[in-house]
């Protein structure tokens, strides 16, 4: 297990790149760093936050190097690099900022009248939506951008698609895998889909969750995708119906919740209230990385360490480890071992179950 302590206050959200070597996490202390997951050595920091930074998310975009010196085969296809070059966060100082991964220069800011509480790229990376907060007179807006991948210092001001979901404030979002769809997670707990270029509400579960909807992942397919929230529930839902496909109830409210690659498993993370912390022990404040059975809707198992809640999970993306970001300002790095791997917890026909 690697600690990793390089923020002062509580972690927001944490990431990995594409290949897994890398980490962004990011944090109330106005810092975004980038780790390398391996040994925990911080690479670099992306400096001009104001605020909190609530939210990060960086692009993948699949590339070949021998593309430019041969003709494009199946054997090529079959090399694509994935490469991140663009970070895009978002913070309580009312900015998303556009930053190079590869130097940790800010390419562009956009300004709005409110906090962004949540990022996210789309598949193709050519686009980004971001919610920000209703607060002092400011409904709650969603915006998607066009991002300018050729120069990323020339971006364009206004959003493409911009519209305010009526009722109950979105917290969470991302891009589902049907075109010119998203999928938005509500204070009120409602599940829905929008049609960010017509903005109507496509689908919508008003009692998905019975409080605010704390994080959205996919799978990898995107497929499906898992919910968590404080209600002490997480839920695996269908991208297309928005059908509850599992529940895993839990006994402390959710921060986070991830789906394990190459295994049948769901991890959750939460834990008491921040403000109730000081007057409860660390076990009764349940701050455990859980691991359910994503199948058969069970427990397996817990990994404790945290002194504080857990607020945001994230995979390796091959499945190799996890991280996890604390109110304590920690971020702690878990490497599986072999006997993770060779696990059947329900026998059999575990073989049988795919990501």
């Amino acid at each position: 297990m690697l600690l990793f302590a390089g923020h002062e206050r509580s972690l927001t959200q944490i990431k990995y790149n594409n290949d897994g070597d890398l980490i962004f996490s990011a944090s109330k202390d106005h810092v975004i760093n980038v780790w390398y997951s391996h040994n925990g050595e911080r690479l670099g920091t992306y400096n001009g936050h104001n605020g909190s930074v609530w939210t990060v998310d960086m692009d993948c975009m699949l590339f070949s190097p021998f593309t430019t010196f041969i003709e494009p085969t199946f054997l090529t296809l079959l090399l694509l690099i994935a490469q991140s070059k663009f970070l895009v966060s978002g913070a309580a100082d009312n900015q998303m900022r556009l930053w190079s991964v590869e130097n940790g220069k800010c390419l562009h800011t956009w300004e709005f009248p409110t906090a962004i509480k949540r990022v996210a790229f789309s598949a193709d990376d050519k686009k980004v939506v971001c919610i920000t907060e209703q607060r002092m007179g400011h409904q709650c807006m969603i915006r998607v951008f066009n991002i300018n991948r050729e120069d990323g210092g020339k971006q364009t001001k206004e959003p493409a698609y911009s519209f305010s979901p009526i009722g109950s404030k979105a917290t969470v979002v991302a891009f589902s895998i049907v075109p010119n769809h998203i999928v938005t997670g509500h204070e009120s707990g409602k599940v829905s889909i929008f049609n960010y270029k017509t903005s109507d509400e496509v689908q919508s579960n008003e009692r998905a969750h019975g409080e605010v909807v704390t994080d959205i992942q996919f799978s990898k397919d995107r497929t499906y995708f898992i919910t968590s929230s404080k209600d002490k529930s997480a839920r695996i839902h269908d991208t297309r119906t928005l059908m509850v496909l599992k529940t895993f109830t839990t006994d402390t409210p959710l921060n986070s919740a991830a789906f394990a690659p190459n295994k049948p498993y769901v991890l959750l993370g939460g834990g008491q209230a921040a403000m109730d912390v000081t007057t409860t022990s660390l076990r009764q404040g349940k701050f455990d990385t859980r691991f359910w059975h994503k199948v058969f809707e069970e427990e397996i198992g817990r990994v404790k360490g945290h002194f504080g809640p857990i607020n945001t999970i994230a995979i390796h993306p091959k499945g190799k480890g996890f991280s996890s970001g604390g109110e304590d300002g920690f971020v702690r790095v878990h490497q599986f071992d072999e006997s993770y791997f060779r696990s059947r917890v329900f026998g059999d026909i575990e073989d049988q179950i795919i990501e």
